[in-house]
């Protein structure tokens, strides 16, 4: 009986993405619910009880970071793509472009980025007769796409000349197009070789949010110095600030865990 229900419990690990299977992460939870178990029971000391009533305004926060670090990907992805693209062109011109594209935005600390991107667009949009205004979140959003776009565009260009050119060369023998090889033969391979530095990259960049706060964005570093400061106890600043790398810690180190598990993967192909 206790041998079938260890060989139940290994089954079901196996079943879970390696993410979750992973030990610090399991402590991780372990943790906040014994933290939420301890302030249901009115024990707690006050810098606990004080951060739980400032728990949602630090989630909103996280939340603002997550949703700069998707929309700053993708804008990444997408221009990252038509660069690669561009830096394989058959013109000498067009290839040195895009490599002063990259070096540039590849070359350039993410800080001054963000700063650039905040003070050199208007903070309101003319169209007409209206006034739209620009957020600043969404500068954010820009300064941080820049360098995701020159890094994937060395993924990308990566990812095509690691594709053997017997591949190019047999489908030409069969009379295929180049956009067709490109997009029937190179493109799925180099989807699955780049998914794992496009990852790291993701956590980078999700990382590199915590500078939002700085052009005064309200995300999770600045609901958590709202919150110090607001409290102003030395016990509550420390608390809250570890739980800011908590939270971090909570959404990258799974990521990370996911792509040792792809590259792993992608050895033994």
């Amino acid at each position: 009986m206790a041998n079938d229900l260890v060989l139940n419990a290994q089954a079901a690990g196996r079943r879970l993405p390696p993410a979750l299977r992973d030990p610090w992460l399991v402590v991780l939870l372990a943790l906040a619910a014994l933290n939420l178990a301890w302030v249901a029971t009115n024990s707690a000391p006050a810098a606990v009880r004080t951060l739980w009533y400032w728990s949602p305004a630090l989630l909103r926060g996280l939340a603002m970071n997550v949703q700069i670090s998707v929309l700053a990907m993708a804008l990444g992805t997408l221009a990252g793509l038509v660069v690669g693209a561009l830096s394989l062109s058959p013109s000498r011109l067009m290839r040195r472009l895009t490599r002063a594209y990259v070096l540039l935005f590849r070359n350039a600390p993410i800080l001054v980025l963000v700063y650039f991107t905040t003070y050199v667009f208007p903070f309101e949009l003319r169209l007409g007769g209206w006034n739209l205004p620009f957020p600043d979140w969404i500068k954010v959003v820009i300064g941080l796409g820049l360098p995701a776009s020159a890094n994937v565009a060395e993924i990308f260009r990566g990812a095509i000349q690691s594709i053997p050119s017997a591949q190019w060369e047999a489908a030409q023998s069969l009379a295929f197009r180049r956009a067709q090889i490109f997009r029937m033969i190179v493109l799925p391979q180099c989807l699955r070789r780049m998914l794992p530095s496009w990852m790291n990259l993701y956590a980078s960049i999700t990382m590199s949010t915590s500078l939002a706060s700085l052009v005064g964005v309200h995300d999770l570093v600045d609901a958590a110095t709202v919150a110090s400061n607001t409290v102003s106890r030395t016990d509550f600043t420390v608390l809250v600030y570890f739980t800011l790398l908590a939270l971090f810690f909570a959404y990258c180190y799974p990521i990370a865990r996911w792509t040792r598990y792809l590259e792993k993967r992608h050895e033994h192909y």
